[in-house]
Order: C-alpha cells, then sequence, then structure tokens
C-alpha cells in the first residue's frame, strides 16, 4: 500500500502497460485540461499554457505538444500564463524542444527564472510574441 498520493502516481508511472514515463491525469486534475488551449497561426500551432504544471498536471499539456509536433512544421508554446512550472514541464520542455520544431512565448517569470537557473533559456528558442515565434 503507497504511503502517499505521490508514492501511488510513482508506482501508476512504472508499472504502466505502455511503459510511458509520462503520469496519467488524475481525477482531481480533470478541471484543468481547460487550461490549455490550441489554435492554428500562419501554419504553426499555437499551445497556449495556463496555471500550474508539475508531476500531477503535466499529462494533458504534453498530449497537447506530442500531437502539434506530430501534425505542424512548427509549435508556438504561449507559457505566459504558467504560474508554476517545475521539473516536469521544463523536461517536456526540453524534450518537445529536441523535435527542432518548438518556439516559447513570452514565458512568465516564474517560467524565465526556471530557465535560467537551469540554463535552458540559452538552448530554447524564446520569442517575445507569438508573431515573432511564428516567423522565426
Amino acid at each position: 500500500m503507497p504511503w502517499s498520493e505521490d508514492d501511488a502516481v510513482a508506482s501508476a508511472l512504472l508499472t504502466a502497460p505502455s511503459r510511458k514515463l509520462v503520469p496519467e491525469q488524475s481525477a482531481k486534475d480533470a478541471s484543468r485540461q481547460d487550461l490549455v488551449i490550441q489554435y492554428e497561426c500562419c501554419g504553426a500551432q499555437v499551445v497556449e499554457a495556463r496555471g500550474d504544471y508539475d508531476m500531477h498536471s503535466i499529462g494533458p499539456l504534453a498530449d497537447v505538444l506530442k500531437t502539434a509536433t506530430e501534425t505542424h512544421p512548427k509549435v508556438v508554446l504561449d507559457a505566459s500564463g504558467v504560474t508554476f512550472a517545475d521539473s516536469a514541464f521544463l523536461n517536456l520542455v526540453i524534450l518537445i524542444h529536441q523535435t527542432g520544431k518548438l518556439r516559447v512565448v513570452a514565458p512568465s517569470e516564474r517560467v524565465r527564472r526556471l530557465c535560467a537557473i537551469t540554463g535552458v533559456d540559452g538552448v530554447l528558442q524564446i520569442r517575445e510574441t507569438v508573431d515573432e515565434a511564428v516567423a522565426s
């Protein structure tokens, strides 16, 4: 029997039939699905992320970004509405960046700080506006 909810999530990750290390969305996070908005702009897929992103809430954003990279030549992540981000968010952004399609737009102060502390700001293509990101 798990000692905490985190232990239960970790156990679910390790025993998932697909063997993917992406957390499944729990029932308590079901209302968070509306925090990811997506639309097309000049052939690029724009994904607006709003709210907090951690191990428990990253699933819907991960799904949207993965699908976007499979179907569009360029993916723009508008991170201006991200109020909290941890290593799960950072890991996802790095993985999507490795496809060569990701541009990050107007990251919130918390996301900028996370990227600066980890040195990822020197690797990511960060732009100030969606228009700049789509044009780059």
